[in-house]
């Protein structure tokens, strides 16, 4: 059983200010939540929008402890909570909804229609980047079973997000056709990862800025790898025959981003924009092409990242993860902005 009183938090204190490394008390569980003892939270590029944002996102307040993407094991299960027992290895389902509104009935709590999916570590509610985690329910924990914590954590988002961004699509990935990654990081690795495993796509082009990040890309099964520019453009219409591709993937959101994607994307094809990085698709009647479909995802369902987990299990998608302990944390944050983490960097409380 807990006996700690306090813990060590990773917190964000004044906006637009680094996050400090504090000393907080150790939430107690309540009727229906479980206490998780936090292996492993990833650091996302999410989390320097919101250290960087100029206005607080809508509902956060301050002080709060970042990390969205957490994985763990119960350490205290709150009163009424069955399924789950202390030591439990448990991913944390991050869109925390209201659990009663049509789409949470559903499982797609990502779209709640009371919190728009707001959970922990994203302002609301405090989040994994601490030696303990409260979450409100357990309908939002999901059994590791055989998978680490310390491993897992990015399952959460950077592969349920991916996951759900490209099953949308599949109708479209069938043998001859070609999708295109836009950002070979996390978030483009994992997608990569689940295109070979889902679709029938015949070519996945990845395309980034950097070498090492398209070199990481081939080995997981990109069949191309473009450095960023106008001769990835050609080489995406030499590859479909001057048609584009069904699947155009932007895990980066910049305004040089969009406006390549809407380059390669193909008439009646998807474009599909996940990154964060706050750019404007050039649209008119020409461009993006002819009933091409946008949408702009945001992370997945509960029945998805139980998919997910399905995958990792069978060891067909497997992220590559940097650890780092708690008091390094914004160090993390600090090379994944300089974009020298080649993956995702995990933050790991109990290291």
């Amino acid at each position: 059983m807990r006996t700690r009183i306090a813990m060590r938090a990773f917190q964000l204190v004044e906006w637009q200010e680094p996050p400090e490394l504090r000393e907080v008390p150790v939430p107690e569980p309540g009727p229906g939540q479980v206490l998780v003892k936090v292996g492993g939270a990833g650091a996302c590029h999410s989390d320097l929008h919101i250290m960087q944002a100029p206005a607080p996102p809508i509902g956060a307040r301050l002080p709060f402890t970042l990390g969205h993407e957490n994985a763990g094991w119960v350490e205290t299960p709150g009163p009424g909570v069955t399924g789950f027992a202390p030591g439990d290895p448990v991913l944390v389902y991050g869109p925390w909804g209201c659990g009663l509104c049509a789409n949470c009935r559903e499982g797609r709590e990502n779209y709640c229609e009371k919190t728009a999916g707001m959970g922990g570590g994203l302002g609301g509610h405090d989040g994994g980047m601490a030696e303990y985690l409260l979450v409100p329910a357990s309908r939002f924990l999901i059994p590791l079973e055989t998978l680490d914590p310390r491993e897992a954590a990015p399952l959460s988002d950077a592969g349920l997000t991916s996951y759900h961004a490209v099953k949308r699509s599949l109708h479209l990935l069938g043998p001859g056709s070609t999708a295109v990654v836009i950002g070979a990081g996390a978030l483009g690795q994992m997608a990569i990862q689940i295109l070979r495993t889902l679709s029938a796509a015949t070519t996945v082009v990845a395309v980034d800025t950097a070498a090492d990040k398209l070199e990481i890309a081939r080995r997981m099964g990109a069949d191309e790898g473009l450095l960023s520019g106008d001769g990835a453009i050609t080489r995406i219409k030499d590859i479909t025959r001057g048609q584009g591709a069904q699947l155009v993937l932007d895990m980066v959101g910049v305004d040089s981003t969009l406006q390549m994607a809407a380059q390669v994307a193909r008439v009646l094809g998807h474009l599909t924009v996940v990154g964060l990085g706050g750019g404007a698709l050039p649209v008119n009647f020409s461009s993006p092409p002819h009933e091409c479909s946008v949408t702009s995802p945001y992370w997945g369902s509960i029945p998805e990242l139980m998919e997910v987990i399905t995958l990792a299990r069978q060891q067909k998608i497997k992220m590559l993860v940097e650890h780092f302990p708690l008091e390094r944390a914004g160090e993390a944050y600090q090379l994944l902005h300089d974009g020298k983490i080649q993956g995702r960097a995990v933050i790991n409380p109990h290291a």
